[in-house]
């Protein structure tokens, strides 16, 4: 975990320090918390990026701002009957949200396993948080090289 931003540390520890059988109520909890877009995207659907790799629909924009230290802005739509979906956005926005790019771009690939969910949901929804954390990854990658 030593890889990981400080905000996404200590949700990684809060996932990891409540039984198994709790991790799943936890995501829940994340997935009501998951933040409303702001007004200039909500009507802005082509701005974007559908992870396919979702059993929901899953919508991503990232945004890093052009300041010293790249910092990257997340926003994410789900609809509220994908709780699961929701959850792991939620938990990627609340640990990656406000960071610098750099810092982004350093966590690691599995840290979606780290969250000890792997028994309680399929790998098929393992997949689709893993493949919104490369999303996130690649949209930053490219537009630190832009």
């Amino acid at each position: 975990m030593s890889q990981l931003p400080a905000e996404l540390k200590g949700i990684v520890e809060e996932f990891t320090e409540v039984p198994e059988a709790d991790r799943l109520e936890l995501l829940l909890e994340y997935s009501r918390e998951l933040p409303q877009l702001p007004a200039r995207l909500a009507d802005h659907p082509e701005l974007f990026e559908q992870v396919v790799e979702c059993q929901s629909p899953l919508f991503l924009v990232v945004e890093v701002a052009e300041d010293a230290d790249r910092t990257v802005n997340l926003f994410f739509s789900a609809p509220p009957e994908a709780p699961t979906t929701r959850g792991f956005a939620s938990v990627l926005a609340a640990g990656l949200d406000g960071i610098d790019a750099r810092s982004v771009l350093d966590v690691p690939d599995d840290m979606p396993q780290q969250l000890g969910l792997t028994r309680a949901l399929s790998p098929l929804r393992m997949r689709g948080m893993t493949a919104m954390l490369g999303r996130i990854k690649r949209q930053v990658s490219e537009q630190l090289a832009a």
